[in-house]
């Protein structure tokens, strides 16, 4: 739809950035003008909220019962393509639309004309008092160029007061001017790489996707084998055919060493879009998204709501990661959205991976993505020897978690100069804590979960809710004093150890709860320096990261992801452990790897010793298509909450008994969720299952339409496509 006023009625629907269920009718003031996607502020319950123009009204109102638009602001009107993204996701996740558009709209601050800088330039008059801190000043000005006042004070090494000085006699003028660009445009031409033989024709595999079109590539390729090369390539054929890109990565822990890459490769930095960032920052970047100026983003899933207009590109790197996933507000896999978004944007999707979702695989076995492979180490680096300790055969001593053979091998690489990385994914210092005279078991007052001792910190904490309590000294059951034990091991408690037992090595914790975003990134690159020798770490160690000392991964728990009735279990725990195994001997050194489990047995264990990924994915899919699971069934789970867990049930069972029959489906619950409380709401579950071609969003958007409505604290959460069963 085109411009809205004119000939055209002066009433307009417009999409308001809360949790509404459609658009609103509003009256065009004289003088406006607004078309499909502008973006304006209306009045709405007393107050004035950001909303779009949607289009022409449903329904005729009289124009004496609208209210008016109040602004429409001077920025271009979003995209046809990202409207419809919106519409799309709305549809299919059963979030109000609003909701989604509100992932689009952060602030005004972003829509406000930018406020220009103060700055100073020389101008011809010389003052008549020259002090050695003017004459500094004035040197820095000799270029004639204009410099901001916070900038000027630092080069000249000055106070304030002397800038005002020599304002005040003459000597410098105050000007204003645009601030600079939030980054500079990409050069597609300033770093090109010598690609390998293999990774050149993966990038002439992409290359066959017109740029210009809609198309989806799956990068398979194993770690360490140069996949972002190859898509930077792509990146840089989207700059030159004049169009956006967007790169998404799953943890804003590796954007650090990404961003040095691509300032490598382009010449500048790309847009970022993370939570580490001011508002500032934030509303910048999405106005130069917005007007084109930013034309590649580097961003966290959120990102992929962003105002371009001329999307060309959506890479997901790691895209087989769960961080994809929004589990709050929207429920959306960030994965599948990015395909969609793409579809109508005309633009070509690179999944990039080592492990591919099995859905994902699925649809490059079909002929659906084209399957790029990538199989061989770049620059002819082996990968790693896996090899299993069973721990029934070859257990730790008592009180420890690090296997003989393991330990032999980590004393062997810290003898060659070389670094071994220890991997849990279990964070704090143990799971459990109880006391040793009664049993108390310390549990979260407000979920159903145990609390996880940081010793470290000193407290006890929930990882569901952030509840924390000092540690106690005495047990607060019993009293017992000195009679609380740590049951099990967490990264803390593994560190412990590998300080014991290995004294001479320069050791680092790395995991999400151990300080900030930078200082985490700080510690990376101390590493990539070779300032540790042993690395012990959770899966934030297990991706995107390259460390060219590091020839040793073990593995204490590789049985960790298996044990909790989730039908992705294997999927998980198969791409974690290939992951951070491919930490090892990513360059000239041969890397090794060792997975402490009590099940060799299994199809993960085989196919991680045997380096057979391929009967991995065929035993999976053919396990996931006998259960009717994704991709070959489709799972809508509905989590229903409440104060107290027995009005919560019997919500539960009347929203059941509202269920309408259709062939091919399958209904199950309800029960408590595994994790049936959470921030004080007791949870408990619904399942739904079908065919893969069957409308399921469409079928729970009319069993709730039919379903007694929820009353006082019930609520109702429905996560199409759900990728956790907690």
């Amino acid at each position: 739809m085109g411009d809205l006023a004119g000939e055209l009625p002066d009433i307009v629907a417009v999409m308001v950035s809360v949790s509404v269920d459609g658009p609103y009718t509003y009256r065009v003031p004289f003088g406006m003008t607004v078309q499909r996607g502008s973006i304006v502020s209306v009045p709405l319950v007393g107050r004035l909220t950001l909303g779009v123009v949607w289009g022409l009204p449903k329904d005729n109102f009289a124009h004496n019962r609208l209210k008016d638009i109040a602004q429409v602001y001077d920025v271009p009107a979003l995209s046809e393509e990202l409207l419809k993204t919106v519409d799309w996701v709305s549809r299919y996740t059963l979030a109000p639309p609003g909701l989604v558009l509100r992932s689009v709209l952060r602030s005004t601050e972003a829509l406000e004309p930018e406020r220009p800088l103060t700055a100073f330039r020389k101008t011809a008059h010389e003052p008549t008092k020259l002090t050695p801190a003017r004459e500094r000043v004035l040197d820095v000005l000799m270029d004639g160029g204009a410099w901001a006042k916070a900038a000027l004070i630092g080069a000249a090494g000055v106070s304030a007061s002397v800038i005002e000085g020599l304002e005040k006699v003459g000597a410098i003028e105050r000007i204003e001017m645009a601030p600079p660009p939030i980054v500079l445009p990409p050069d597609p031409e300033a770093a090109p790489p010598v690609l390998s033989p293999e990774q050149g024709r993966a990038l002439e595999a992409i290359r066959a996707l017109d740029v210009t079109s809609y198309g989806v590539a799956l990068l398979d390729g194993v770690t360490g084998g140069g996949k972002t090369e190859v898509f930077f390539e792509a990146v840089a054929d989207t700059l030159r055919a004049g169009r956006q890109a967007l790169i998404l990565l799953p943890e804003i822990a590796l954007t650090n060493t990404f961003l040095t890459r691509f300032a490598k490769r382009f010449g500048t930095k790309p847009g970022e879009w993370h939570s580490d960032m001011t508002p500032a920052q934030r509303a910048r970047t999405w106005r130069g998204v917005l007007n084109g100026e930013v034309r590649v983003v580097l961003g966290a899933r959120s990102a992929l709501f962003l105002p371009f207009r001329e999307l060309g590109l959506i890479v997901l790197d790691e895209e087989h990661d769960g961080a994809f996933k929004q589990y709050e507000g929207v429920n959306y896999h960030a994965r599948d959205m990015a395909v969609v978004r793409a579809r109508f944007a005309e633009a070509r999707v690179i999944l990039s991976s080592a492990t591919p979702s099995v859905e994902s695989r699925n649809n490059a076995n079909l002929g659906r993505y084209a399957h790029v492979l990538l199989e061989a180490r770049f620059a002819e680096a082996a990968m790693p020897d896996i090899s299993a300790i069973d721990m029934r055969e070859e257990p730790p001593e008592k009180g420890q978690w690090i296997a003989p053979r393991l330990a032999r091998e980590v004393f062997a690489t810290l003898d060659r100069g070389e670094q071994a990385l220890l991997f849990l994914n279990r964070r704090g210092y143990a799971p459990l804590t109880l006391c040793k005279a009664c049993g108390h078991q310390y549990q979260c007052p407000d979920c159903s979960a145990w609390l996880v001792e940081h010793r470290f910190r000193g407290v006890l904490m929930c990882h569901h809710c952030g509840h924390e309590q000092k540690t106690p000294t005495s047990c607060g059951a019993c009293g017992a004093v000195e009679s609380l034990t740590a049951v099990g091991p967490g990264i803390e408690r593994v560190a412990e150890e590998a300080v014991a037992r290995f004294p001479g090595a320069r050791t680092v914790i790395l995991s999400s709860d151990m300080g900030s975003n930078s200082q985490l990134k700080d510690r990376f690159t101390e590493i990539e320096r070779g300032e540790y020798d042993l690395v012990i770490g959770t899966q934030l160690v297990a991706k995107g990261h390259h460390f060219e000392k590091l020839t040793l991964v073990g593995v204490l728990d590789a049985d960790l992801g298996l044990d909790r009735g989730d039908p992705r279990a294997a999927e998980r725990t198969f791409q974690i452990l290939t992951q951070v195994t491919g930490r090892a001997g990513r360059a000239s050194r041969t890397g090794k790897a060792f997975l402490q489990t009590y099940h060799p047995t299994h199809p993960v264990m085989q196919a991680m010793i045997k380096g057979d990924r391929e009967a991995f994915y065929r035993h999976e899919l053919l396990a996931r298509e006998a259960g009717q699971l994704p991709p070959f069934g489709r799972l809508a789970a509905l989590i229903v909450s409440a104060n107290e867990h027995d009005p919560a049930f019997a919500y539960a069972k009347a929203i059941l008994a509202a269920a309408p029959m259709a062939e091919g489906l399958r209904l199950f619950g309800p029960a408590d969720a595994p994790i049936s409380m959470v921030r004080g709401r007791h949870r408990v579950r619904l399942l739904a299952q079908s065919g893969k071609d069957f409308d399921l969003s469409g079928y729970v958007r009319f069993w709730l339409e039919q379903a007694p409505k929820a009353t006082g604290n019930l609520r109702v959460q429905v996560d199409i496509d759900p990728q956790s069963f907690l």
